[in-house]
């Protein structure tokens, strides 16, 4: 591996990565933030989803819940928020928007990540390093936000160099595993931690571990054939592309999902039939929408609520029921219906509910449907017009500006989330957004 041109690389890939995401996004439009110890907690405020270096040096781990370091944030004057999920998805919008402008090839692998394919760009830039702190000078500069890059010649690669990236100063967050020489490079994997490698995981680790396979140079260095018949083809292939040769493409597209669940633990307990119907028609709601984003039809939904398990002192239920639909449809107003006709099926009065969700199954694609002679529900062009209609208006004027009567009015609803210290929503929201005082 001798620059970033060498024929001995098929594929050139680039693993950008913001750094602590959520923490960073609040970040922008706080600067107070700035070097100071910050949690973002999951929904209903219950557990670490993201923390800042100075409290991963505190020692509290990814998805502690809240009520067990409560004492410790007292002490180290932690500041803890609520997940603000309209801000994050925004700015990794604008994210993905400028990496599009240094490759044509861009896949979204996450929220906070992206790679993009460098092949038959190394005539851009003098160096990939360069290119890679274009980046990160152009992403910070654009939208505050701090990212390092990762580059290898497979995307297993390109995700251990931008974990060198973030744990290696001396790189100034920019990894090139392409142009590295050897020695250095295996120097590098064999300081490596086997577990840090894309796809190995805490049980597989533990078995590799196990069999003296404690680094990434050592999995590397691991014969094939051995990896494919203890571990099997995922893990030979994980070998193959540590080596520097590709087996995993770059997906453009995400493919349509077999399956879409929209489900979410309640803020507080919920008691009556009429409230979990209003959360229900949310979830379906939000269900319908992804489904019409990907051209797809669904044959069933099924809905399910639960008590909370937790509560020995509340009698305990939960329960589940799949309706079928008389055509498949994706009109949020046909699959509300059958949602509520099934969530009055399995209700059962005098409890308190604490989860509920839906389910979408027997996907396909809208377009190879085929219609019936006999009186069809939720399909037709009536039905697609008022359902483009609806989404253009929630996306341009805010979710929910357009909405199902059943799921309610009040915006202080009993089901919603828990989030007592969420931020502004500072980049999508009119009366969010930050005022500029000159003096």
């Amino acid at each position: 591996m001798v620059g970033i041109g060498a024929t001995a690389c098929n594929q050139i890939f680039a693993l950008v990565d913001v750094n602590n995401f959520y923490v960073s996004c609040e970040r922008v439009f706080n600067p107070a933030l700035e070097n100071q110890p910050v949690v973002v907690l999951s929904n209903n405020d219950g557990c670490a989803v993201a923390r800042s270096n100075q409290v991963k040096a505190l020692g509290i781990k990814m998805g502690t819940p809240w009520f067990k370091f409560k004492d410790l944030a007292k002490e180290h004057n932690i500041i803890v928020l609520s997940s603000n999920y309209t801000l994050y998805g925004d700015m990794s919008d604008r994210v993905m928007t400028i990496l599009r402008g240094y490759s044509p090839n861009v896949e979204i692998y996450s929220i906070d990540e992206s790679f993009l394919s460098l092949n038959g760009m190394s005539s851009l830039w003098p160096a990939a390093v360069d290119m890679g702190q274009s980046i990160r000078y152009r992403v910070r500069k654009w939208t505050g936000l701090p990212v390092c890059v990762g580059i290898g010649p497979s995307k297993t690669l390109a995700k251990l160099a931008n974990h060198l990236a973030k744990t290696r100063p001396e790189m100034e967050g920019v990894c090139d595993l392409v142009s590295m020489p050897q020695a250095e490079l295996d120097a590098y994997l064999s300081t490596t931690e086997v577990r840090e490698v894309w796809g190995v995981g805490r049980r597989i680790g533990a078995h590799l571990d196990a069999a003296g396979i404690k680094t990434a140079k050592a999995l590397r260095d691991a014969p094939l054939s051995w990896l494919r018949a203890k571990f099997g083809v995922v893990m030979e292939r994980t070998g193959n592309e540590l080596r520097g040769t590709s087996c995993l493409v770059l997906e453009e597209i995400a493919a349509p999902r077999k399956q879409i669940v929209s489900s979410r633990s309640f803020g507080q307990l919920v008691h009556t039939l009429a409230v979990l119907s209003e959360s229900v028609t949310s979830y379906m709601t939000s269900a319908a929408e992804k489904l019409r984003r990907q051209r797809s039809v669904c044959e069933a939904v099924q809905v399910f609520i639960a008590t909370n398990p937790f509560r020995a002192q509340d009698a305990q239920y939960s329960n589940s029921i799949t309706v079928p639909l008389p055509n498949p449809s994706c009109d949020t107003r046909l699959l509300v219906r059958a949602a509520l006709f099934g969530l009055k099926k399995i209700y059962r009065p005098g409890l308190a509910y604490k989860k509920a969700g839906v389910m979408l199954t027997g996907i396909s694609d809208a377009a190879v449907i085929q219609r019936s002679l006999l009186v069809q529900h939720g399909v037709g062009e009536k039905s697609e017009k008022l359902m483009e209609a609806m989404d253009a208006l929630n996306r341009r004027y805010g979710s929910n500006t357009v909405a199902i009567a059943s799921a309610g009015t009040n915006r202080n609803r009993a089901w919603g989330m828990r989030r007592e210290c969420m931020s502004p929503c500072y980049t999508t929201s009119w009366d969010d957004v930050p005022v500029a005082h000159a003096r």
